[in-house]
């Protein structure tokens, strides 16, 4: 119970010191480099735009800049990289969304070559202050030189065009100066993004709409909250996930402490029983009696907790550590929580006080007389298991078991339970393994069949999906457009990408839950599953989408729910949202399927296309979410794994040591008449053989019980976890505590030898 103690301490030690850490370094993070409160991205709109917002009630700071998606030339890699170019003010710092300057120098004024690249591209890339990069902007190739490397709590976690987890290879952010952004753009004193810190004097909702109808004749594509912002929400939906887990995982340890303390506890004193009546017969009180065993189940709790506070610190000081490099913050702010360590001992011996109290009343209510005479067995009839195997001889030693375990089934039923729980455990644990292995290997390379996907910086027309087929090696080409859109029900509102695919498309599809190709159809919208959730909405139920910056708006009947497990999307017919546009036929990107052994005239030919804003792979993308997931999510929860595998020998140790301590007298008087070492092992090991045979599947379905609480427990609007759990998982769970059960009879097996048969009998009598 030790071990199971220690283990529930530390995971939730280790969770919350790792999510507090965490949390607060972002926050130092955010208010030190004055992170904003509210972003908007427009077309293009005069600087004097940006005095108007600045005299909006609750604005505290404004920051205008020009942003541009660029190509740029690394030698080092084939496949265009994208970047994007930030500006900076040519003298000072910015108001809104500084920059942590972690090598080199600032940009000097009058430069208009000298740019700042972050960190986590430099790093992947083994880019230093002097180092030279090619690059496309505004249609033209410049020769820039990096001054200096830096991190910006805008890209904690840095997405490029297309990508739904980092990949620092391929995507990039620079900073240049204003005034040479804005020549290489030809957009002299015009800004396309602005960022805002608020005084909090006035209601965030109220400021973003104030920000709106300012924009709005600029082309404003719609402003927002730093909860929408991408690299915060990202980075949000992983702790909480990381939240979730920590708040779901260790009140399973607990749960399991209580149970075998109640069990263990009351076998433990009804094998004690004797010893207990002589004490009250030598005028030892029933207080006294009760305080001795609260005392055992406190002692074993001190030493759990204590191991699982030490070990559970160590680790999230390890893990924030990791977590701190992952998500590239310049400074870390490891905080063990005093409050949750205590919260978690307190709890753990709860647990163990509240599983005992039953079986420590029992003790100190038993008369002197009843407690010092054995326990007589239920009866010694023949039991109904012995009569359903009475067309087979069974060995002495066979019967023995069978009658043991059919004699108390309660105890029997209480024992199966607890073993149960730790093939549960493991599979609760493991399925996340699966379900990621499902996410990447099944549903996204279905769903995703194209070699290539190509975006454009602005929307193209169509004839372009036709003249890629001229591109080399480019076998099949699909165009589809892609615009942010405001999806109403009700009062609820999401802004996300409304796609438009084509109906004869193969090689991005749309999928449900049984990876069945969803066709869009012109007759309605298509939502992913978490949107429809999020909204409200049902099949047949009619949305209002608001084509934001176009002042477009139009209802649309949901006809079908797509399976999506990252972010929130809707889609249409191709045809149908051009229509809905009513600016022609236009595509923001194009899916390429592709001869590979051509794949690097390819990308050549991809570099000098001024209009190209990026390149994507879905094999390297999904690669990196894999990737990704196995640093963040995957990581805290091998640590669990690891925790079930110990709880589970601790498990099945104390149903091995407690059945010893029963039949301890009884193996004894077996020894003494002449049964073989063999045979009185066997009745021993039979019985534990047994309970854990029938635990495990129990176990298994207790397993995927626990797996959907997890489940539910990681699903965010940005992440979804499916409830995946493979033969091979089950497989492993139950050699895990098939191995547990061997480690624990040789352990205790060892006492067997040992064994000193007259001080035992003697003892027993």
């Amino acid at each position: 119970m030790t071990i199971v103690i220690a283990c529930g301490v530390a995971t939730a030690v280790m969770s919350f010191s790792v999510l507090r850490s965490l949390a607060e370094t972002r926050s130092e993070y955010y208010e030190r480099y004055r992170f904003a409160d509210v972003f908007a991205t427009l077309r293009r709109a005069p600087e004097s735009v940006g005095e108007a917002i600045a005299r909006i009630p609750g604005v505290a700071r404004v920051q205008t800049r020009l942003v541009a998606d660029i190509a740029l030339e690394m030698e080092d890699i084939d496949e265009p990289v994208v970047g994007r170019l930030l500006s900076l003010p040519e003298r000072a710092e910015p108001a809104v969304n500084a920059i942590a300057l972690r090598q080199g120098r600032a940009i000097a004024p009058g430069h208009p070559d000298e740019i700042i690249v972050s960190e986590s591209f430099a790093t992947a890339h083994r880019l230093i202050p002097g180092a030279r990069l090619r690059a496309m902007v505004g249609g033209r190739k410049l020769e820039l030189s990096i001054v200096g490397i830096a991190l910006s709590p805008e890209y904690v976690y840095a997405l490029g065009p297309g990508m739904i987890a980092p990949d620092d290879r391929r995507f990039g952010v620079l900073w240049m100066g204003r005034a040479a952004l804005e020549a290489a753009l030809d957009r002299k004193a015009e800004f396309n993004e602005v960022s805002l810190q608020l005084s909090g004097s006035v209601p965030l909702d109220t400021v973003v709409k104030s920000l709106e109808v300012v924009l709005k004749p600029y082309g404003g594509v719609g402003a927002y909250g730093r909860s929408q912002q991408g690299s915060h929400a990202f980075v949000s939906a992983m702790l909480d996930q990381l939240a979730n887990v920590g708040r779901i995982v260790p009140p399973i340890f607990l749960a399991i402490v209580a149970f075998l303390a109640h069990t263990i506890m009351g076998r433990l004193i009804d094998t004690e029983r004797q010893y207990i009546g002589l004490l009250k017969a030598l005028g030892v009180g029933d207080r006294d009696i009760g305080w001795h065993y609260l005392k055992l189940a406190l002692a074993l709790s001190v030493l759990g907790v204590g191991l699982g506070l030490a070990v559970g610190a160590g680790l999230g000081l390890g893990l924030t550590e990791i977590y701190a490099q992952f998500f590239h913050f310049p400074f870390l702010r490891y905080r063990h929580d005093p409050v949750i360590s205590a919260a978690a001992g307190l709890a753990a011996a709860g647990a163990m006080i509240a599983g005992t109290y039953r079986g420590v009343r029992r003790a100190a209510s038993l008369p002197p007389g009843i407690a010092m005479a054995r326990a007589a067995p239920p009866g010694y009839r023949k039991t109904q298991w012995e009569k359903l195997v009475s067309g087979r001889r069974l060995s002495e030693p066979t019967r023995m078991i069978v009658r043991h375990l059919a004699r108390w089934p309660l105890r029997a039923a209480l024992a199966i339970c607890g073993l149960s729980l730790a093939v549960a455990l493991q599979i609760s644990m493991l399925f996340s393994f699966d379900a990621l292995d499902y996410m990447i290997n099944r549903f996204y390379r279905q769903a995703q069949r194209q070699d290539l996907t190509v975006f454009f910086a602005e929307p193209q027309p169509s004839a372009v999906a036709n003249e890629a087929m001229g591109w080399p090696g480019v076998l099949k080409a699909e165009g589809y457009r892609t615009i942010p859109v405001r999806v109403s029900f009700g009062s609820r509102t999401r802004v996300v990408n409304l796609t438009g695919l084509q109906s004869t498309a193969t090689l991005s599809h749309l999928l449900d839950g049984t990876l069945t190709p969803i066709e869009p159809t012109s007759s309605g919208i298509i939502l992913s599953r978490k949107l429809a959730a999020v909204l409200g909405a049902e099949i047949g139920d009619i949305v209002d989408v608001e084509l934001i910056g176009l002042n477009l708006q139009a209802k649309a009947p949901v006809v079908r729910l797509a399976e999506q497990y990252i972010g929130l999307d809707a889609y249409m017919d191709f045809n149908a949202l051009n229509r809905f546009i009513d600016d022609g036929a236009r595509i923001t990107g194009v899916h390429l399927q592709i001869d590979t052994s051509q794949r690097t005239a390819l990308h050549r030919a991809l570099k000098a296309m001024p209009a190209m804003a990026g390149v994507t792979d879905p094999a390297v993308v999904l690669a990196s979410f894999q990737n990704t997931m196995a640093r963040t999510l995957t990581l805290i929860v091998s640590f669990f794994v690891g925790f079930a595998g110990l709880a589970a020998l601790g498990i099945v140790y104390s149903n091995a040591r407690i059945i010893l301590s029963e039949r301890e007298p009884e193996l004894a008087i077996l020894t003494a008449l002449g049964f073989s070492a063999g045979e009185v092992a066997y009745v021993f090991v039979g019985e534990l053989t047994v309970l854990v045979l029938s635990a495990l599947p129990i176990g298994c379905i207790l397993g995927r019980g626990l797996g959907w609480l997890i489940a539910q427990n990681l699903d965010t609007e940005l992440y979804r976890v499916p409830l995946v759990i493979s033969p091979e998982t089950v497989v492993v769970a139950i050699v895990v505590v098939l191995l547990a059960a061997v480690v624990s009879t040789w352990i205790v097996g060892r006492k067997l030898q040992r064994l000193d048969v007259l001080s035992v009998v003697n003892l027993g009598q």
